[in-house]
Formats: structure tokens, C-alpha cells, sequence
């Protein structure tokens, strides 16, 4: 089942570990055009153009690369989900304020094509910390990026994802056809690219384009509770497991075996947690824990307790 436009109901966002700050945007995060809500570790930051359905145009790339920059090193943050406000992810590059206004100006041009692309998958693909793209509304053309370089991606049941470029005589834009066709199934990535048609949620998770659709009005719970899961991890240990997943996928076999040994060696040499011996004392040791089901304690909040330990 495909939506369209004027088929899709406007939504307001106001993530719930942020509403005892009324939904407004943290003092340190102020920007015209990129909306930062922090709480309980989770920092939501959401394309803030609501009446042009988020399209993004120069000033909010410049916006969101920086606002990812300074969330990647704030303490406060262990989880960051890229959204949009108004109802809709984003509906793609404006445009008018990317391309038409800038014909004539090769030097902005190209600074905003280089922020464009730097948060939306250099920043993204390599990012330290997990991220989440949460999805509803439109998911248009060049917000294929942004939201295939998250880690992880949930979206309404109704959402609307289009690669329509070629409806209208161009490729997809930017880094989009690569992103696209290493994400899914040649014959997936050939179908929705040529024919330019709309499908929905379910439909982008069936492909896997996306983790899951949920119904729109659980949509913040779901996203919330993968966050939760995603913040129970040693963050040095999850850090470098998603690392590795990107990376080997380009590899030969040899190249991989040597990568990721020397991978692991990082983790033990940078690792606060000490994950490896932790998670064996608590397993071996203490028998605290069944790692088919569970994370290890982090040794923030590990206070051994009898009456938390598992049989």
C-alpha cells in the first residue's frame, strides 16, 4: 500500500525523556533549522523546516553537521536518533535554496554540497556513538542518505519513502544510488530507482531498507526502547562492533582476519569498562548473567548484588 502527500497526517515531536523541558531545545544546542532534545542519554536531533516538509537546504546542513560534531563528544549523550519535526523526515534537498540558488555561486555551492554530504554519510557512517534514523512521513530522494548511514533505522507503518529523481530527470542525488544498492537487493534497489514509485513502511522493511515499521503511534516507544537496549552495551565494545560490520563488508577474507584481530586488541587497549574480563567474571565467576539474553553489567552501575544474579 502506497501514501502520498495529502494522505499523510501532520505529527508534532516531542521525544518523552524530553518533555520536563517543555520540548524546548537545549540552551546549547540553539539552531534555526535543527531542533536537539536530550534525556535519559538519548539526543534527538531533528530537522526543524516543518512547512517545507523538512526539505534541506544549505543552512540546515551546515546546522546538522554541526550539531552531530558536538553530540558525538558530549558526555550526556550515549545514543543519538536523527528525526524530523512536523510529521515528516525530510522530503529531500530544497531545491530551490540548494540548486537553483546556487547555480551562480560555485563557491557556496560547494561548501554546502561538502557539509551536505560530510553529516549525512562521512559523520554518520563513521559516527562513535549508535544512531538511530526514526522515520515518518516523507523520506524523500536525498534523506536517503542520512538515513541509511545510521546504524539503525525504524519507521511508521505509514511512512513514505520515494526515490523519485528519475520522475523528474536526474540521478539520485549525491552518494543516494550507492547507498541505496549496497543497502538491499539488486532487483530491489533497480525497481524503486528506475520506476520512482512511493512504498510505505512495511514495504521499506520487507526490502531492508529499514530494522522495522511499528504503527505511527508507537513509533517513539519503539525507537526509545532500541535506544535503551542500544545504551545497556559496553560503548567501547558497540562502538567497535559496528565498526567492523561496515568495514569488513569491502574486505577479503585475509584483509578481514587481520582487521579484525587487530580490532579486538584495540577494545582491551581503550576500553574503560574492561569489557572483556568484566563480562567473563560475571559469567565464569559470579555467574550473574547469560550473555544469549543479556549484556554483562557495565562497570558504572555493576554493584554486585545475590539478588540480581541469575540461575
Amino acid at each position: 500500500m502506497f501514501f502520498y502527500a495529502n494522505a499523510l497526517p501532520e505529527r508534532s515531536f516531542v521525544p518523552r525523556g524530553c518533555r520536563a523541558k517543555e520540548g524546548a531545545p537545549m540552551t546549547d544546542y540553539t539552531y534555526d533549522f535543527v531542533n536537539v532534545r536530550m534525556g535519559d542519554g538519548i539526543a534527538w536531533a531533528a530537522l526543524n523546516r516543518p512547512e517545507k516538509r523538512n526539505a534541506m537546504s544549505p543552512a540546515l546542513h551546515y546546522e546538522m553537521d554541526d550539531a552531530l560534531a558536538r553530540l558525538e563528544v558530549d558526555d550526556n549523550v550515549k545514543v543519538v536518533v536523527v528525526t524530523g519535526e512536523g510529521g515528516n523526515f525530510s522530503a529531500g534537498q530544497d531545491l530551490k535554496k540548494f540548486f537553483r540558488e546556487l547555480e551562480n555561486n560555485p563557491a557556496e555551492r560547494k561548501k554546502a554540497a561538502a557539509a551536505a554530504n560530510r553529516w549525512r554519510w562521512e559523520r554518520l557512517y563513521g559516527y562513535d556513538k549508535p544512531t538511530i534514523a526514526m522515520v515518518h512521513g516523507y523520506c524523500v530522494g536525498g534523506a536517503f542518505m542520512q538515513l541509511l548511514a545510521c546504524d539503525f533505522a525504524i519507521a511508521a507503518e505509514d511512512a513514505a519513502f520515494s526515490l523519485s529523481e528519475v520522475n523528474w530527470g536526474i540521478l539520485p542525488g549525491a552518494l543516494v544510488s550507492k547507498a541505496v544498492a549496497d543497502a538491499v537487493l539488486p532487483r530491489h534497489a533497480l525497481y524503486y530507482a528506475c520506476l520512482g514509485e512511493p512504498f510505505d513502511g512495511k514495504e521499506a522493511a520487507r526490502i531492508g531498507m529499514i530494522n522495522y515499521a511499528v504503527p505511527a503511534e508507537k513509533l517513539e516507544a519503539a525507537t526509545v526502547e532500541l535506544a535503551q537496549k542500544l545504551m545497556k552495551k559496553s560503548p567501547a565494545v558497540l562502538r567497535a562492533t559496528k565498526q567492523a560490520i561496515r568495514h569488513v563488508r569491502t574486505m577479503d577474507v585475509p584483509q578481514a582476519y587481520d582487521y579484525l584481530a587487530e580490532k579486538g586488541k584495540a577494545i582491551k587497549a581503550a576500553d574503560k569498562e574492561d569489557s572483556y574480563n568484566t563480562g567473563l567474571r560475571q559469567f565464569l565467576d559470579e555467574k550473574s548473567y547469560k550473555p544469549t539474553f543479556e549484556p554483562f553489567r557495565l562497570a558504572t552501575s555493576d554493584k554486585p548484588s545475590k539478588a540480581g544474579a541469575k540461575k
